[in-house]
C-alpha cells in the first residue's frame, strides 16, 4: 500500500478504506474466537448503556499477536499524518514513532486498559454516533476490519461516519467495508481548509441498523483506557 495516500485521505477526509488487509481465513480466525472469553477483559451490552443495540468485547493484555501486530504497524504507518494533524489545529504534541513508546505516554497518563476490540452485531442491532476518546491523552486515527460479508453474512451495517461543522450543516459518510478491508478514521476531529487556513471539525461515528445476519468487526484503538 502507498501510506502517503492513506495519510493524505485521512487529512482530506477525515477517513481513508484500505483495499483487503485480513485474509479470509484470518477473519474467521477472529469471529470463531469470540467466545472464547479468556481473549477478552471486558464485555459491553450496548442497550443498556443507550449506546445502541449490540455488544463488543474488548481484548485482555496481552493482546492476541495478530492483534498486536496490527496496532504496531498501523501505528506506524500512520504517525507521521498524525503530526501533521497536530500542526494543522496547532496541538502542541508529537506523537513518538512507534507504538510502544506512545503506550508508555499512555501508562504515565494512567491510561493501562487496552482498547483494541471485537464488535458483534445481529439483526436489528446498530451503534449510535459516538468518539472512542477513553482519556486525556489519544491517537488522533483509528481503525476497523470489516470480518463478515456483506450480502451473505448481513445486510445493512453500514458504518456512519458524521463531520460536524462549526456553524454549518454536518457531512454524513457511509462506508461499506469488505471482508478483510479496514476504514482507517479520525477519532474525535479533523482539520478542515477555510479562507484563513485550518479550523476544527468534529468526527463522530456509528453503525446504521443490521438488517439481516450477523456482522462481526475488528477495532484497532491505538490509545488505552483509563
Amino acid at each position: 500500500m502507498d501510506w502517503s495516500l492513506v495519510g493524505r485521505s485521512l487529512l482530506d477526509r477525515g477517513f481513508s478504506l484500505t483495499p483487503q488487509l485480513l485474509s479470509p481465513e484470518a477473519c474467521r480466525t477472529f469471529v470463531d474466537s469470540y467466545d472464547i472469553e479468556s481473549n477478552f477483559r471486558a464485555k459491553i451490552n450496548m442497550d443498556q448503556f443507550n449506546f445502541g443495540k449490540g455488544e463488543y468485547k474488548y481484548f485482555r493484555y496481552p493482546l492476541p499477536d495478530l492483534v498486536q501486530k496490527l496496532r504496531a504497524d498501523l501505528y506506524a504507518c500512520l504517525v507521521g499524518a498524525a503530526n501533521v494533524w497536530c500542526e494543522r489545529l496547532a496541538i502542541p504534541r508529537k506523537y513518538p514513532p512507534t507504538v510502544a513508546e506512545f503506550l508508555e505516554q499512555c501508562r504515565k497518563q494512567d491510561q493501562l486498559r487496552p482498547t483494541p476490540l471485537m464488535l458483534k452485531y445481529e439483526e436489528g442491532d446498530f451503534n449510535c454516533l459516538h468518539q472512542d476518546l477513553y482519556g486525556d491523552l489519544f491517537f488522533p486515527f483509528q481503525a476497523v476490519f470489516g470480518l463478515s460479508k456483506p450480502g451473505e453474512d448481513y445486510l445493512g451495517g453500514e458504518l456512519i461516519l458524521v463531520q460536524q461543522r462549526p456553524r454549518m450543516q454536518s457531512v454524513p459518510h457511509v462506508v461499506k467495508l469488505n471482508q478483510g478491508e479496514a476504514v482507517i478514521f479520525a477519532v474525535n476531529s479533523h482539520p478542515e481548509r477555510g479562507k484563513r487556513g485550518y479550523f476544527r471539525t468534529t468526527i463522530r461515528h456509528g453503525v446504521s441498523q443490521v438488517t439481516r445476519g450477523k456482522r462481526f468487526t475488528l477495532g484497532i484503538i491505538f490509545h488505552d483506557a483509563k
